[in-house]
């Protein structure tokens, strides 16, 4: 094998002797910490990863708490309410150029677009919160 490959470590050897490839010299501390470093990273790459796939069990230690509840998925019932509240906003809006600013509520005239408005803004507002 050339220098700059790695063997595989055999397990009788200590692991400065795994880390340093064997030899002892003083590279070994060094050796180490980027060892560490590297198991350290790995794990946290671990971490991220099983907190990223749906349906993974993840500890209650407290922490992540708040992940799970970012993490939750919304009701169907919103996603129902979200789009017939822009559709009835939009369908006001309709019926009121449509009518000639008679309908929908006759004596609101010009504030029945604000309300036709108003619905469809919270509609649109509910997709922000919407996973």
């Amino acid at each position: 094998m050339t220098e700059s490959r790695r063997e595989r470590p055999r397990d009788d050897e200590s692991p400065d002797e795994q880390v340093s490839g064997g030899s002892s010299t003083g590279a070994t501390a060094a050796g180490l910490g980027e060892a560490v470093t590297a198991a350290a990273a790995e794990e946290a790459s671990t971490r991220r990863r099983r907190r990223r796939r749906r349906g993974a069990e993840v500890e209650d230690d407290g922490s992540d708490r708040a992940l799970k509840a970012r993490n939750q998925l919304t009701p169907r019932w919103w996603i129902a309410v979200m789009v017939t509240l822009m559709v009835v906003g939009l369908l006001w809006i309709v019926v009121f150029y449509l009518s000639s600013s008679q309908y929908p509520v006759p004596g609101w005239g010009n504030w029945n677009l604000v309300a036709g408005f108003g619905l469809v803004l919270v509609g649109f507002a509910m997709t922000t919160r919407w996973r």
